[in-house]
């Protein structure tokens, strides 16, 4: 690993140490493209309930049985089970959808008031990547460079929830479950990884020097 002598070069560090890869990808989109396929084959809720619930719990199955962390899988049962919740209690396929449309907003206005009061999301994220932070997950505060570029990196995260409010809000009005789905595998893994290529971008090209206390450590 190349030593961290800028503040872009030890995000970039800390964020790969934090996020997980395309199998995390993977497992999230699964079980929304399952629903929306046994949607539209069959126009039964229970079903694409069923077919969710059955795929998303196959994975944990496999994540365990391989002795692997079932981190990224936990948060997909935890996604579908809200979504199985919205969608059999209104006998709504598009209902399904309406938790992630409102976490969305959630996270959205959460993310831009940390960019507001100066302790942007993307900070902490990059403390979760850093072992040493354990003790002292705001550490990261102290260095004004360091806050400076998470503040610029939290508002990708910004325009990102933006856009997935948006986009889906209106089809959920809709009724168009099938668009709703395609909606949210589009705007869920990929875009976010599209989101960490404009970070990315931002990280190359900054070389904001770190202070004396990031550098020693």
């Amino acid at each position: 690993m190349e030593d961290a002598h800028t503040v872009e070069t030890l995000i970039r560090e800390r964020l790969s140490s934090a996020l997980g890869g395309a199998r995390g990808s993977f497992e999230t989109a699964l079980p929304t493209v399952a629903f929306v396929v046994a949607w539209v084959w069959t126009q039964d809720v229970t079903i694409a309930v069923g077919a969710s619930v059955a795929i998303v719990l196959a994975l944990l199955l496999v994540r365990l049985v391989t002795h692997q962390t079932p981190r990224y899988v936990l948060s997909a049962v935890l996604a579908t089970a809200i979504a199985a919740f919205f969608a059999l209690r209104s006998g709504k396929a598009e209902a399904a959808f309406l938790p992630g449309i409102l976490m969305s907003a959630g996270w959205g206005v959460a993310t831009l008031i940390s960019v507001l009061v100066r302790w942007p999301l993307v900070g902490f994220m990059v403390a979760a990547g850093d072992p040493k932070m354990v003790d002292d997950p705001t550490a990261w505060r102290r260095d004004r460079g360091l806050v400076a570029v998470c503040q610029r990196l939290t508002m990708v995260l910004v325009v990102l929830y933006a856009v997935r409010v948006v986009v889906m809000f209106p089809l959920y009005l809709a009724e168009q479950v099938a668009l709703l789905g395609v909606a949210k595998v589009a705007l869920g893994w990929p875009a976010y990884l599209c989101a960490l290529a404009v970070m990315g971008m931002i990280l190359v090209r900054g070389k904001t020097p770190l202070s004396p206390s990031e550098r020693a450590g």
